[in-house]
């Protein structure tokens, strides 16, 4: 069962370590893929799950590798996201993008790699203890990623660049783009632990919500941040073009957006009153973390 006191991005770190073994052959991909997964990033998405799955005392083993499955997922779009093709950075999470170390070719190929890898740690689950939920989460995981989700929400990004377009739009990229990989982390963490019906339609909400909160602060980031902050070049979303809550709505007016949808995550989450306050707590930090 969960605990409070264990380190779960300590343990995220560790079973991706032993996964990304960079001696076995051919070394190169699993470099490549390693660079961009381990020891890097905060581990927002899997501790989300996590942090749900703690507050229905879940079982740790069983959630594990879908929490790895959706950092493997995250991982992979921002290196698909970096490629000169789409947004062409150089850096991310504070250090050259895998294409300037791998070369285009070879970052693509780590990408596809992560995704691919993400359903092996998913369906190997499924196997080694079949359930209805186990499958259903991996079902919540594999449309949150797809053309209905995070694929769907970068495809209108790119065609939105440099248009006019309204709110419908920029909510659509929000929810999908960026809200749909954080929106299934929640779920499934649920599902995986057998919450009721109405407990997962509570927290399926309020993870959309604090997704929206989340893209929002990244865009204003992007304005009064900094490259140690954000991990990436301040001002790459203007350069690029992007629709961005700032850039339709203004400063002002994002910032105020961003605690609307905030405060409404978090008075949902407080709500259910789950077995631990962990999510609560998490989603907290990341609300009130410095612009």
């Amino acid at each position: 069962m969960m605990n409070n006191n264990i380190d779960y991005k300590a343990l995220i770190d560790s079973y991706l370590d032993k996964i990304l073994d960079e001696k076995a052959f051919p070394e190169i991909i699993y470099k490549a893929m390693g660079y961009s997964v381990k020891k890097a990033g905060k581990r927002l998405r899997p501790l989300l799950m996590l942090y749900t799955a703690e507050g229905f005392d879940g079982d740790i083993d069983k959630i594990m590798p879908f929490a790895a499955a959706i950092e493997c997922i995250h991982s992979y779009s921002l290196i698909h996201d970096d490629l000169p093709c789409i947004d062409n950075d150089d850096i991310r999470r504070g250090k050259p993008t895998n294409h300037k170390v791998f070369g285009e070719g070879m970052a693509l190929l780590a990408g596809d790699g992560l995704l691919n890898l993400a359903y092996e740690f998913m369906s190997g689950a499924c196997v080694k203890n079949f359930s209805k939920e186990s499958v259903l989460a991996m079902n919540i995981i594999a449309k949150s990623a797809g053309t209905n989700g995070m694929i769907g929400g970068q495809v209108v990004d790119i065609i939105s660049e440099d248009k006019i377009v309204d709110g419908s739009t920029l909510l659509y990229i929000q929810k999908n783009k960026t809200g749909a990989i954080i929106k299934s982390a929640v779920a499934a963490g649920a599902v995986l632990c057998g919450a009721n019906d109405e407990q997962i339609a509570k927290l399926t909400e309020a993870a959309e919500a604090f997704g929206i909160a989340f893209q929002i602060k990244d865009d204003i980031l992007d304005i009064k941040g900094s490259v140690e902050i954000l991990g990436k070049p301040i001002g790459s979303d203007a350069a690029n073009k992007k629709l961005t809550h700032v850039s339709l709505y203004g400063l002002e007016k994002a910032e105020a957006d961003y605690l609307e949808y905030s405060d409404k995550a978090m008075e949902i989450v407080k709500g259910l009153k789950l077995k631990t306050a962990s999510l609560e707590n998490y989603m907290g930090r990341l609300i009130n973390r410095e612009f």
